[in-house]
């Protein structure tokens, strides 16, 4: 069982239901109008990478030692005091975990509070483009107290960090922010661009944050996620989670099998003898190029009303894009009462491997058996998955004009069925500074 000794949280006097709140004038010291004339919030500016390492590095040997480790000290140390001043709905540290018995590994882990306190879906789970809807809660409503710090680009393209920033309201600052609906340890939020309320729908420069944000972390064990609406996302502002969880998670260990290589050299395959159907992109000159292949994928299914969930893993050299159909059969009565009954809504983390349930009847009867017959809800038929790949594939080609093999590609498939090596992500393990990697928090009983 895996457990981790933490400070005890208490529920957030802070996160009040909207209609206890009273309305506008807040003050709350939230980041609307009323309240962020003069705020200032720490500030942590990143270097762009120009070309991704060959090495296990994406960061260049040579770069300066940065100002604040990022992740062990600002977001991690950050999360930690929010966790002391009682910003959480409840405390996820005393949630019971394991790693189920089998081949992947699936990880379980009991939260019984998390779908009592977490705020309803109060949109549509029919359509993955819907407008941002200011009447509904958003990001711009939590407390500044909430927020651990902005997140930009330098400036003069070395990394930077500012303990106290304005905020600059013309240009809307990108932010990390706690979620007080944890489901692990350090679960954050990046939202982009908050103040110009964008709904939950992926663009480049957005997903290029994301990919830089788990670039600057530099840690395997920090993984990043997205659900689109749809996929059960619970609030149309756009944002990605993000923790910290150091054990691999299944879907990292799933076979593939190689479709194509991309412009800019990015490689994309398909997952193999996984429950859930899904394409798998890395390599790429720069972060840029893989970006771009992905964020144009996301575009393409979110055009297409095509729900879907997006997995940034390995420091953002591999990136998992997970087409899936769950609401949809929900909505329509083909998910058997058995797996209803269990109330887990499939997201990202759960098609990647870490189950989080609900009664404590389904942890102590948790299975790999179990865990596939979820998943396997999940994922489109063979059929449809073939339409999806088709329809990302005719993105890919008009993109990348002058390389028929993309195209071909979708003729003829490379059999290459190759597992994902581990080895890195022990070797990377072994550097790192965090408590939790060499176990003194997180221990296998």
């Amino acid at each position: 069982m895996l457990r981790m000794k933490r400070v005890p949280t208490v529920v957030s006097n802070f996160q009040k239901e909207e209609a206890e709140e009273g309305g506008g004038g807040c003050g709350r010291n939230c980041l609307q109008k009323c309240c962020i004339p003069g705020a200032k919030l720490p500030l942590y500016a990143f270097k762009r990478l120009n070309k991704i390492s060959s090495g296990k590095d994406l960061l260049n040997p040579e770069d300066k030692e940065p100002p604040v480790a990022f992740l062990d000290s600002l977001l991690l140390g950050e999360w930690e005091d929010r966790v002391q001043k009682g910003l959480f709905r409840y405390d996820v540290t005393a949630c019971e975990t394991k790693v189920i018995p089998g081949e992947y590994g699936f990880i379980a882990q009991l939260n019984e509070g998390r779908h009592l306190k977490k705020r309803p879906t109060e949109f549509r789970v029919d359509k993955v483009l819907q407008p941002f809807d200011g009447s509904k809660f958003n990001f711009t409503k939590v407390g500044q107290e909430e927020v651990l710090f902005q997140f930009e680009a330098s400036e003069d393209n070395e990394i930077q960090f500012f303990p106290n920033a304005p905020i600059d309201v013309e240009n809307s600052p990108s932010v990390v922010a706690i979620n007080v609906s944890p489901i692990e340890y350090g679960h954050v939020l990046l939202i982009p661009r908050i103040l110009e309320c964008l709904p939950q729908r992926i663009d480049r420069d957005s997903f290029l944050l994301a990919l830089y944000m788990a670039a600057e972390a530099g840690n395997p064990y920090f993984r990043l996620g997205y659900n689109s609406l749809g996929a059960f996302a619970t609030i149309n502002h756009l944002h990605f989670q993000a923790y910290y969880l150091a054990v691999p998670f299944p879907i990292e260990k799933a076979l593939t099998r190689k479709i194509t290589t991309f412009k800019g050299g990015v490689v994309i395959s398909e997952l193999s003898n996984y429950p859930v159907g899904g394409f798998v992109f890395e390599g790429g000159n720069t972060l840029e190029d893989l970006s771009n292949a992905v964020s144009d994928s996301c575009i393409c299914l979110q055009e297409n009303n095509i729900p879907f969930n997006v997995f940034i893993s390995d420091s953002a050299k591999r990136i998992f894009l997970l087409p899936q159909c769950y609401a949809e059969k929900q909505a329509l009565g083909e998910v058997s009462p058995e797996l209803l009954d269990t109330q887990v809504n499939p997201a990202v983390w759960e098609i990647s491997g870490h189950m989080v349930l609900k009664r404590k009847k389904d942890y102590e009867e948790a299975s790999e058996a179990n865990a596939w017959r979820l998943l396997a809800e999940v994922s489109l038929s063979e059929e449809r998955f073939q339409e999806v790949k088709a329809l990302i594939f005719e993105v890919i080609s008009c993109r990348d004009e002058g390389n028929p093999s993309v195209s071909e590609s979708l003729l003829k498939e490379e059999p290459d069925d190759k597992p994902q090596s581990l080895e890195e992500v022990d070797a990377l393990n072994k550097g790192s500074r965090h408590p939790m990697v060499s176990g003194e928090c997180l221990v296998l009983h």
